[in-house]
């Protein structure tokens, strides 16, 4: 979980077209911008090894599907809560296995620190989160002579079945389900995760390689920076998709204003794209492991992602004529 520069909110029960224009200018929305350049930068696309556009990296095995995913994190947001920031450093990974229909397997981290006692409350929130996880630490890099206090954690899965973002089509229903036991840590980070028991922890995660594996989920993406809202359109853009999202059927938490709901971080949150005579068992797994999960819109054709109210409509984002990821190679709908 990173830090983001908050903007202004949305007044309540604001039309579709207001929401849109504070979330299309919003930070957390438009840092995803990056990715297009840095992916220009080394030569790759969605078709490229490994399938880049994803939560993970792809890559093809004898009995399924290794998968291989990375997070580094801003400095400031370290140095303010190095305790928290190693916490995150193993959580947002796991969730990012978990989202491709994976289960991980191993982390490794890779530290920057003046000397060994800056590090050590960022060494044991990392501990902390791979005991709480079950997942084991298995070492990395580590450098004890750096100027400043710096974090990159990287993780390995396995999946049967995957879960990719590539495999959204018209048609389907978009759930959300997102863990609202939780509060905001650091800006619009909704934390789901520090008070839960250890086996709750476990089991929810566990509940995404189970819907891939029972063939109840064509697609998704864990809800990442950008929340709702972005997500929704990285999740378009790779499946070649439009998206058409109900704000009336979005639930934040008590007290959370709509717009920020929108953008906001999960420790546990994924937006699942699944065909309509699935959603019913699909919600009812979640809601099982009291996890809010419910219908949030359709995959449409065409590539603009849309917000509605009632009867008003507006364009939240087309990434046919401003790409977002910049990774899209025109999707596929084939089944994951």
């Amino acid at each position: 979980m990173t830090a983001v520069t908050l903007s202004r909110t949305a007044p309540p029960e604001t039309s579709p077209a207001e929401i849109a224009a504070v979330l299309r200018a919003h930070p957390s929305i438009r840092s995803k911008l990056a990715i297009a350049r840095a992916a220009a930068g080394l030569g790759l696309g969605a078709g490229s090894h490994g399938r880049p556009g994803d939560d993970a990296a792809i890559l093809p095995a004898a009995d399924g599907f290794d998968l291989l995913a990375g997070e580094g994190f801003i400095p400031a947001f370290v140095k303010a809560d190095p305790w928290f920031a190693g916490w995150c450093g193993v959580m947002v990974n796991l969730s990012d296995i978990a989202a491709m229909g994976g289960r991980a397997t191993a982390v490794i981290d890779q530290v920057w620190a003046p000397d060994a006692d800056a590090a050590s409350e960022l060494l044991l929130g990392l501990k902390d989160a791979a005991a709480a996880y079950g997942v084991p630490l298995v070492g990395g890099h580590t450098n004890f002579a750096a100027g400043d206090l710096s974090l990159a954690v990287s993780v390995l899965g396995r999946a049967r079945r995957l879960i990719t973002s590539f495999d959204a089509a018209p048609g389907d229903v978009l759930v959300a389900a997102i863990d609202h036991r939780g509060r905001y840590v650091n800006f619009d980070n909704w934390c789901a995760a520090l008070d839960a028991p250890h086996d709750r922890l476990r089991g929810d995660l566990d509940l995404l390689p189970a819907l891939a594996e029972d063939g109840l989920v064509r697609a998704g993406k864990d809800i990442s920076q950008g929340g709702i809202a972005g997500t929704a359109l990285m999740l378009a853009e790779m499946s070649g998709v439009g998206m058409d999202i109900d704000l009336d059927a979005i639930a934040p938490p008590d007290g959370v204003p709509l717009d920020r709901w929108m953008r906001s971080f999960p420790s546990f949150g994924f937006l699942l794209s699944v065909r309509p005579d699935d959603v019913g068992a699909v919600c009812t797994r979640f809601r099982s492991r009291g996890i809010d999960a419910r219908a949030v819109g359709r995959v449409t054709a065409g590539s603009r992602v849309d917000f509605r109210r009632g009867p008003d409509r507006a364009p939240f984002w087309d990434h046919a004529v401003e790409p977002y990821l910049g990774l899209a190679d025109g999707g596929g709908h084939g089944d994951a």
